[in-house]
């Protein structure tokens, strides 16, 4: 296959030849929210605050790329959250998260297969180090919600976010560049990643490796990845392997 053909309903291929080898690629990179999850964290989180409509509006207008500047909307969106508790965010992975159909098998399959497995979100350190295990991931990067320890606001969101040894916020450009470092970490060349996304902070990660995937995707998204499932679980990417 050469040109964008639907292989089965709700699987499509733009311009990639199939089936696939699985053994061609090392690394798969998966974004968090609503690709190996099924909610957006901040939004949910939001809820605490009362202001789930305007954050919510804030993330899809940014997942649509209809907002150029990523980290100002991120700490726009943080700052609302001010006066959230961790409690509330416990709630929120135990409550409303949940792992999307298709992610433990995909990942499973990917390991048999000598692969790593990287989760580089725009979320919350809160949610990836939990799935870290949860899942089997190899690395993790994501952001980290500030704290507020001292009596009497013992527990609660600051609305700030903490800077990391990496940098400040992980957005796009900071997708694509850890991407690159584990590839780089690891001995292999880009084109030997797989990323998986759903928004626009994805597309600079999914244009640097070998295979890129749209998972019920916005449409910019679906319209540059090499593969997009638009229905289904996470696992039919495999269909396209032999």
């Amino acid at each position: 296959m050469s040109t964008s053909t639907e292989v089965s309903p709700g699987l499509v291929v733009n311009g990639i030849t199939t089936p696939l080898r699985l053994s061609d690629y090392k690394l798969i990179a998966f974004d968090m929210d609503s690709t190996l999850i099924n909610i957006e964290c901040v939004d949910e989180i939001a809820d605490a605050a009362g202001r789930k409509a305007e954050v919510a509006a804030i993330t899809e207008a940014a997942m649509r790329g209809e907002i150029a500047d990523y980290k100002a909307s991120l700490r726009q969106r943080v700052a609302l959250l001010k006066g959230v508790t961790v409690n509330h965010l416990e709630q929120v992975y135990t409550e409303r998260l949940q792992i999307n159909p298709g992610a433990f098998e995909l990942i499973a399959a990917c390991k048999a297969a000598g692969m790593k497995v990287l989760l580089v979100s725009g979320g919350f350190t809160f949610f990836t180090e939990r799935l870290r295990p949860r899942l089997g991931l190899d690395f993790t990067r994501a952001n980290v919600l500030e704290v507020d320890n001292r009596s009497p606001s013992c527990g609660q969101l600051t609305g700030r976010l903490v800077d990391q040894p990496w940098g400040d916020i992980c957005d796009g450009a900071e997708k694509r560049r850890t991407v690159l470092e584990v590839a780089c970490l690891m001995g292999i060349a880009p084109e030997q990643c797989i990323a998986m996304g759903d928004g626009a902070n994805d597309l600079d990660m999914m244009g640097v490796v070998g295979l890129s995937v749209a998972y019920h995707a916005k449409p910019a998204v679906r319209a540059h990845a090499d593969v997009a499932i638009n229905q289904g679980g996470l696992d039919r990417l495999l269909e396209l392997f032999a």
